[in-house]
């Protein structure tokens, strides 16, 4: 009987083993994790950070128009003179420039006291007088007369244009309306105590502001120490303010001049001093700075960067040698950036750094000359502003001064009558 309960009970237990539900979803095992084992999300955001990273690198800086001139420094090539307009021809010539209002237009400024304007084309056979001031002008002296021209900024709208000359009493700077003769404006005067170093050179700085070359008043040596003479308008570079006028003046001083509001004597139109006979400044915006020619006495010509209240040191010294025994500290005087000896050339006229498109080779140059010897010259500053200076030519032209046009093409004005050009060989 025990016999048969069991067999019952153990058929009953394989019956039930045999009927069991099986789930409806299949079961799937899920592996162990491992300390090895990342989240692929995870990854996935790890390698998209590094791949950010390396094209987020800056792109390299364009080089500045000042970076990409010093990349290419003056080398000179074979260069030679021609004459830009040979049907016409001058009176003692002195300055070429334009107007700023039309670039197809010349002016050429005549010793004598004419302006002359005309076609801006090698085949212009006729010059028109602009205006004709010889009857202020005194030539009581090979440096006197109609000395300097400068157009304002804004002509092609208020048609104000300045000019330089000397008259019996001295130094004279005027401004005048373009048709109206008679619209004289008398801003500056001073007297000159002899007949040379007059100066005379006038322009507009990227300030907007007049500047004006003054020679020492003459003789031989600056006999009345003018150009150390902060109390003198001779021997300077000063600057004007001529959009506005304050106190008695037909004009305002620069807030920055470095002699304003002094209670000293000092002139308060004074830019930078201790300068001999300036003949020729100009301003090479690219690289931001203002270069004077300015000639010495018996022994060297230089060449100045003016700075807002330089010392350039005439009559202490001439050029870089000793001129005068003095109790100013020569390591406050500002040294010229070039210099040459006589006899190389014994009266230095300044001119223009070339931005012009004719002579590319040339581009970025500060040309310049001597009046006595015929030279032509380039001085090519670095980076550093350290000189590299290249005779150019060698002529028989007496270099009253240099010009430029509207295109920045540069022009060589020879007093004897013409007006040249340089070109590359």
């Amino acid at each position: 009987m025990k016999r048969i309960i069991i067999i019952i009970i153990i058929s009953i237990f394989l019956v039930s083993c045999s009927t069991v539900e099986q789930p409806d979803e299949p079961i799937v095992s899920t592996p162990i994790e491992t300390p090895l084992d990342e989240p692929t999300e995870e990854v996935t955001e790890v390698v998209t950070e590094e791949v950010t990273e390396e094209v987020a690198e800056e792109p390299e800086t364009e080089k500045s128009s000042l970076e990409k001139l010093y990349d290419h420094p003056f080398s000179p090539i074979e260069y030679s003179i021609v004459d830009s307009f040979p049907s016409l021809s001058f009176d003692q010539p002195l300055y070429l420039t334009h107007d700023g209002k039309d670039p197809s237009k010349i002016y050429v400024v005549e010793k004598t006291g004419k302006i002359k304007v005309f076609e801006n084309n090698s085949s212009a056979d006729s010059a028109d007088v602009y205006v004709d001031l010889s009857d202020r002008i005194s030539l009581d002296g090979n440096e006197k007369g109609l000395l300097g021209l400068a157009f304002h900024p804004n002509y092609s709208e208020n048609g104000y244009y300045y000019v330089y000359y000397t008259d019996q009493s001295g130094s004279v700077i005027s401004r005048l309306t373009e048709g109206v003769p008679d619209s004289e404006i008398v801003l500056l005067s001073y007297p000159q105590p002899y007949s040379n170093h007059n100066g005379g050179h006038i322009t507009f700085g990227p300030d907007g502001y007049l500047y004006i070359a003054s020679g020492d008043g003459g003789s031989s040596g600056d006999p009345k120490n003018n150009a150390q003479d902060t109390s003198s308008y001779l021997g300077k570079i000063l600057r004007i303010d001529v959009d506005n006028s304050e106190a008695d003046r037909a004009y305002a001083i620069p807030e920055d001049n470095p002699f304003k509001d002094n209670n000293d004597g000092a002139v308060e139109e004074i830019f930078a001093y201790g300068l001999r006979n300036p003949w020729r400044f100009s301003f090479d915006e690219l690289r931001g700075v203002l270069i004077a020619a300015d000639v010495g006495q018996n022994k060297m010509e230089e060449i100045n960067l003016i700075e807002n209240g330089g010392n350039y040191g005439w009559n202490i010294m001439e050029g870089t040698l000793d001129y005068t025994q003095s109790n100013v500290d020569k390591n406050t005087l500002k040294a010229p950036i070039w210099t040459y000896e006589h006899p190389v050339g014994k009266s230095i006229t300044g001119g223009y750094t070339y931005y012009g498109s004719e002579n590319q080779s040339l581009y970025g140059t500060y040309i310049y000359g001597d009046f006595i010897s015929g030279k032509i010259w380039g001085l090519w500053l670095d980076a550093d502003q350290t000189p590299q200076n290249h005779e150019l030519l060698d002529t028989d032209l007496m270099f009253s001064s240099f010009g430029v046009d509207a295109d920045s093409e540069l022009y060589l004005i020879d007093y004897q009558g013409k007006i040249y050009k340089l070109e590359e060989n």
